[in-house]
């Protein structure tokens, strides 16, 4: 059923928001995801020049989450002391310089080692931009700001794949390769962002002097509201999060939804080469399509999602679509069918998203958000070291995709199933306990 229509001022307000934070965060976000992938591109060069088989590569791919699962949790609680703007500019900086360092890479170990710093150093950054924007928005906007905000990793891909196709190109020039030369120039953004973040953003909503007064105060007041009802006064205190059996499923569910997104992400160029044979640039072209597939879907779930109300059925819908997509994917050889499922699994995938992290937020009260959503982030993030080794892995002994693109397929349908589960629980807790958060917590415990 649709939500009632919002007010006028409501409406001014979302908007100012959005109009302020979302696209710099959008941009900050481009940036991390693009530094994240573009081994990727790397890989098509790289590999041959190193000697790393597909088996070294999907490792070291991976070993990005390896890190990002040790240093999440203690980054989101420095940012709870540190502050948002300080902390995200410093995670910027560090790994703008581990980004660019990548270009010094001779061995597996040295690989291995980069992609772990990289992965430590951008794990507190998208936890902490979750956590930033439930203190900005109320409940009913979360859904379509997130998958706002998250349209910057297909996008980071749109823009990303040309790019790093062309630098490719710059092979030889002073001496380095082309993918050094790749790692060396997307690295910069980070750095010079990193310094910007410290003048842009706004700590909380009491410090918005850009907001007009009486919309500053309907949003306090709408946002003190949340915290003092329902689920998000339920889970009062800052590590009860750990003990909380939806958030275990929602690691769960977010475990498969990263492995389809880096399975197919980290392995999207040299997929793409293998049914088209196509020169570097071309592949980078090439590339955008999927990630422009992804983009609008990833809006569309989001708003149909916010505008429901309705969030299990709109994650575990595109976690099965992704699934076939990616299974029509593994038995087709010809170039454009390829593509166009490649396509189907990334916007399946992506699409998962805005309307899945709203359901830890709306479960967390702001005490406890910190530690929940890096519970997720952190372990669930897993998935990303689990895709794309285990497609490298299959495919060295194999020397086909197919078999890892099956078996990446089917953890988004165990996703699927797991979040209508846990999406169920969530529902049962709140009519057994009703308004009263002390009955709610012990329901939650039962």
């Amino acid at each position: 059923m649709d939500r009632g229509k919002p007010s006028d001022l409501e409406e001014r307000v979302i908007a100012a928001l959005t109009w302020r934070l979302v696209p710099f965060l959008f941009l900050l976000y481009v940036v991390a995801y693009l530094d994240r992938i573009n081994v990727g591109f790397a890989a098509l060069e790289m590999q041959k020049q190193l000697g790393f088989n597909d088996a070294v590569y999907g490792l070291g791919a991976g070993m990005f989450f390896a890190g990002y699962f040790f240093f999440q949790l203690p980054s989101n609680l420095l940012l709870e002391r540190v502050g948002a703007r300080r902390w995200i500019a410093g995670l910027m900086v560090t790994w703008g310089l581990i980004s660019s360092a990548m270009l010094l890479v001779t061995t597996a170990r040295s690989f291995y080692a980069l992609r772990f710093l990289l992965g430590s150093a951008e794990a507190g950054f998208f936890p902490g931009v979750i956590l930033y924007l439930k203190r900005w928005f109320p409940p009913g906007a979360r859904a379509r700001t997130v998958a706002r905000f998250m349209t910057a990793s297909p996008l980071s891909g749109v823009i990303g794949g040309p790019i790093s196709g062309a630098l490719l190109g710059l092979h030889g020039r002073s001496g380095l390769a082309g993918w050094q030369w790749l790692f060396l120039m997307e690295g910069i953004p980070a750095m010079a962002l990193g310094a910007t973040v410290l003048f842009f953003l706004t700590e909380r909503p009491e410090e918005a002097s850009w907001l007009p007064a009486e919309g500053r105060t309907w949003l306090l007041e709408t946002l003190a509201r949340e915290r003092q009802s329902g689920m998000q006064g339920s889970l009062a205190g800052r590590f009860v999060a750990f003990r909380s059996r939806q958030i275990w499923l929602l690691v769960l569910v977010y475990f498969g939804m990263s492995t389809g997104v880096y399975g197919i992400n980290l392995w999207l160029p040299n997929l793409i080469k293998s049914v088209t044979g196509a020169n570097n640039l071309r592949i980078g072209l090439l590339s955008t399509i999927p990630y422009v597939a992804a983009a609008i879907g990833m809006v569309a779930v989001g708003l149909h999602s916010d505008r429901t109300g309705e969030r299990r059925w709109h994650v575990a819908a595109s976690g099965f679509v992704a699934a076939l997509a990616l299974w029509v994917a593994a038995v087709t050889h010809s170039a454009w069918p390829a593509i166009v499922a490649l396509s189907l699994a990334e916007m399946g995938v992506q699409s998962m998203m805005g309307p899945f992290w709203v359901m830890p937020t709306a479960l967390l009260s702001s005490a406890a958000a910190a530690v929940g959503i890096a519970i997720i982030n952190s372990v669930g993030n897993l998935g990303g070291f689990f895709g794309p080794y285990v497609i490298g892995l299959v495919r060295r002994y194999t020397g086909e995709f197919a078999g890892g693109l099956v078996v990446v397929g089917l953890t988004l349908v165990v996703s699927g199933c797991v979040v209508l589960v846990a999406g169920e629980r969530e529902r049962e807790i709140s009519r057994r306990a009703g308004a009263n958060p002390l009955t709610a917590e012990r329901a939650e415990d039962d």
